[in-house]
């Protein structure tokens, strides 16, 4: 009797794994505190409140899109260090002064749905990674998933220096 209430558990067990489809959490990273506390780095602190100098020429409300006080730490960032941060808001249109650079790398052809094919190769990746990476206590699964594609940068710098490439950047032995 206890080799049949055996045979049954595992059968159970199978039949329920089976049940895993495509509704499964497929995300390698493990980002979750589980502590109860809030997220300090979540926070953000808006700009403070401002007279506009016309009230007409104030943009019309948009649902869901930015706000006047929205803190833009990228754009801060570039115009802290002396940038422009109004090139930012380009869009995909490509700058006039990047158009050499461009048309250079893409010389020998260029795809230009290759964001979106990179996705969905990742994500079928990401498929096959996450069948068997449940655990009772959650782990980031990213590196271990990932550590083939990764490259050891010493081993390269090795190699590189091996063959006489110069690397005055890289730090020495």
């Amino acid at each position: 009797m206890r080799a049949a209430h055996l045979v049954g558990f595992f059968a159970l067990i199978g039949l329920s794994a089976c049940g895993i489809g495509k509704d499964r959490d497929i995300t390698l990273h493990d980002l979750r505190t589980n502590s109860g506390k809030p997220e300090e780095f979540a926070i953000v602190p808006s700009k403070p409140l401002e007279q506009p100098e016309s009230y007409a020429a104030l943009p019309a409300p948009t649902p869901g899109g930015a706000n006047r006080t929205d803190q833009q730490p990228l754009k801060d960032a570039v115009a802290v260090l002396g940038g422009r941060p109004d090139r930012l808001d380009v869009g995909t249109a490509v700058p006039a002064a990047d158009t050499a650079i461009i048309r250079s790398a893409s010389r020998f052809g260029r795809d230009p749905a290759i964001r979106q094919s990179l996705a969905a190769e990742d994500l079928a990746f990401r498929k096959r990674r996450s069948l068997f990476t449940w655990s009772i206590v959650p782990t980031d699964e990213y590196y271990r998933a990932y550590r083939r594609q990764a490259l050891d940068p010493q081993r390269w710098l090795d190699i590189f220096r091996q063959r006489g490439a110069r690397t005055p950047a890289a730090p020495p032995e």
